[in-house]
């Protein structure tokens, strides 16, 4: 009797008695979860487009809007405003003049329901729809007209921002207007033309 005991004892003991360990289960993969980007309003409410007077993008511009004719300012017109856009932001530059980019009209603080700019605008600070006017590189306030070097064709870039607040510099330039737009920028648009002399 004491035998059998001790040899009971011997096995529990040695382990004989546990339980076999079951295979290994490859662990099942974890589905990935793909999450698609929220879709802004903006991208609902149709392209953010620029538009200057009846011309097409790589028009030249008329005479009437350079120093060769008239010396105006076109109409210039947009759609597909972006969601949370407070005010717009116009630029006009030359990126082909002989000394580095050349800005030849800054609008700021543009209401985005007005839709458009009229042609014409003079050197005022305010315009009639609350917008106002920087200074060109020229350092004068309004519309420069383009006017390259003879026997030249430049390019005329019209840019308008949609930016998240109103800009409260009295005074703007190219530099002062391109650091309000840092992190205020929604959205931006651009229409380019050409002229020769």
């Amino acid at each position: 009797m004491l035998s059998a005991i001790i040899f009971i004892t011997l096995l529990i003991s040695c382990g004989c008695t546990s339980v076999a360990p079951s295979p290994s289960i490859p662990a099942s993969p974890v589905p990935v979860q793909t999450v698609s980007p929220p879709v802004s309003s903006s991208a609902l409410s149709g392209a953010f487009s620029l538009k200057v007077d009846s011309l097409v993008p790589g028009s030249v511009l008329p005479d009437t809007n350079s120093c060769e004719g008239a010396s105006e300012s076109p109409a210039v017109s947009w759609d597909g405003i972006p969601a949370g856009t407070k005010s717009l932001v116009l630029i006009l530059e030359d990126p082909d003049a002989p000394s580095g980019t050349f800005t030849h009209w800054i609008v700021y603080n543009i209401p985005p329901e007005t839709g458009s700019i009229p042609a014409g605008q003079t050197a005022r600070k305010v315009l009639e729809n609350g917008a106002q006017q920087g200074d060109s590189s020229a350092g004068s306030r309004g519309y420069y007209p383009p006017c390259p070097p003879v026997g030249t064709t430049h390019r005329y870039i019209f840019r308008l921002y949609a930016v998240d607040m109103d800009i409260t510099q009295p005074t703007a330039d190219r530099d002062s207007i391109d650091w309000a737009l840092q992190g205020h920028t929604i959205a931006n648009t651009a229409f380019a033309t050409t002229f020769t002399r």
